[in-house]
């Protein structure tokens, strides 16, 4: 007995400490100074390894076991590759690559080359190949076509039967196309939701799904019910239990990100109410919310790549008043509303408030070319929405509006940029 006692806790030591590399071939000229490989947790990203590049080799170990969806990141481009994981390695070759933006890639291990013919070819199953079955019958096997069709039947059905092989790839299709992309979503019964939720397995977090199946699902119970059909879910998933803390977590972030103020505010306090332990999940999104209430202290962050000042940190900046404003480029409220500061700037200046503006751009030079035109402080990550910007200040939308008094705390929200005149009298 102590010996099957003691090779079980090797099993499970070994299975534990599981680990798999992603190996990625790189083209010549294609600039890579970083690399970072992301797994899921709902919708919040897990980083799970740093990459080590040699010449156009890149190499990722990841020293956990992780079975789920797979976000590969590389900077300064910004591109980022989706792929999944069933804890094997990884090896794929970026084959193109135009004006910086990934054109081509492909995958060389058999789980991503499964996944990528099951994404691409669900139509295929579902469509081609009852019809197939059906044209073989006019056919005979002194044929010439019916060879051919046994051949593409056999394709098929083996991919199919391959799935097995494949747990993780398999519940992502599954619920993909259930809960996700079927167009006759709000036909499914809420309570048949409502027991997905409950009983499925860890995939559900790990799938980067959840998010997107609980929108479906508060689309489905309509604006009518919404609020029943919320106490209904979180009753059966039990928020003091980490599953039912991590669907309470994204509601809240849904509701926050679609500016539902009354359902944000009410399930935020559920959630700070709860006497159990709370899981990392929520305890995030709870401190994410609470960092960046009016009253709070805005957080300090390092400036770079900026525009009219030396300082290092917002923190370094004095004034009287600080306006912080969240944009980009590519934002095209940002690039109607920003320039209207110009003629405001002057009387903002004798009036002791600077403007600082953290740039969410994923370019260096998009971000420049707009930043050069502008007379206050600018700065970016040159990092897009993976810039800690957007993460630490829980930024869903540009632009945001934060408004700090002399000491840093957070005095106004402005939704708007008149909202901001407005506080100031400026007409």
């Amino acid at each position: 007995m102590r010996n099957i006692a003691l090779a079980l806790c090797i099993l499970g030591a070994s299975t534990v400490s599981a680990q798999f590399k992603v190996n990625a071939n790189l083209p010549s000229n294609f600039e890579v100074n970083d690399a970072y490989l992301f797994g899921y947790d709902g919708s919040k990203d897990i980083l799970l390894g740093k990459g080590s590049i040699k010449g156009t080799d890149l190499k990722i170990s990841v020293p956990k076991a992780y079975k789920g969806m797979l976000r590969l990141v590389l900077f300064p481009s910004n591109n980022s590759i989706q792929m999944a994981s069933e804890n094997k390695d990884i090896t794929l070759s970026i084959n193109k690559v135009e004006n910086k933006a990934i054109k081509d890639v492909s995958f060389s291990d058999e789980v991503n080359k499964y996944f990528e013919f099951s994404q691409n070819g669900q139509k295929k199953k579902e469509v081609i190949y009852p019809a197939l079955l059906q044209i073989k019958e006019y056919y005979t096997p002194s044929d010439t076509f019916y060879s051919a069709l046994e051949k593409e039947i056999l394709a098929l059905s083996s991919a199919e039967a391959s799935s097995n092989n494949y747990p993780f790839i398999n519940y992502y299709n599954e619920t993909s196309s259930k809960y996700v992309n079927n167009p006759n979503y709000k036909s499914i019964p809420l309570q048949e939701y409502i027991n997905f939720f409950n009983n499925s397995g860890s995939y559900l977090e790990t799938s980067s799904l959840l998010k997107p199946a609980l929108i479906s699902y508060l689309n489905a119970a309509g604006k009518d019910n919404v609020n029943t059909d919320i106490e209904k879910l979180l009753k059966a998933v039990n928020i003091e239990t980490p599953r039912g803390q991590t669907i309470l977590s994204e509601l809240i972030d849904i509701f926050d990100t679609y500016e539902m103020h009354d359902l944000k505010d009410k399930y935020f306090k559920e959630a700070k109410d709860l006497k159990c332990t709370i899981n990392d999940r929520l305890a995030g999104t709870i401190k994410s919310i609470d960092d960046v209430k009016i009253g709070s202290t805005f957080a300090n962050a390092d400036l770079y790549n900026t525009y009219n000042t030396k300082a290092k940190s917002i923190y370094d900046v004095k004034a009287d008043h600080k306006v912080i404003v969240f944009w980009s480029s590519t934002c095209s409220h940002c690039t109607s509303e920003l320039p209207r500061f110009i003629e405001k700037y002057p009387t903002m200046k004798t009036k002791k408030i600077e403007i600082i503006g953290l740039s969410l751009d994923a370019d260096l030079k998009s971000y420049a070319d707009m930043a050069s035109k502008f007379p206050w402080i600018n700065a970016s990550e040159a990092k897009g929405w993976y810039s800690d910007y957007a993460k630490k200040y829980n930024i869903h939308a540009t632009p945001t509006y934060f408004i700090l008094d002399s000491s840093n705390k957070i005095v106004a929200k402005p939704n708007h940029l008149n909202e901001v005149f407005d506080y100031f009298s400026l007409k």
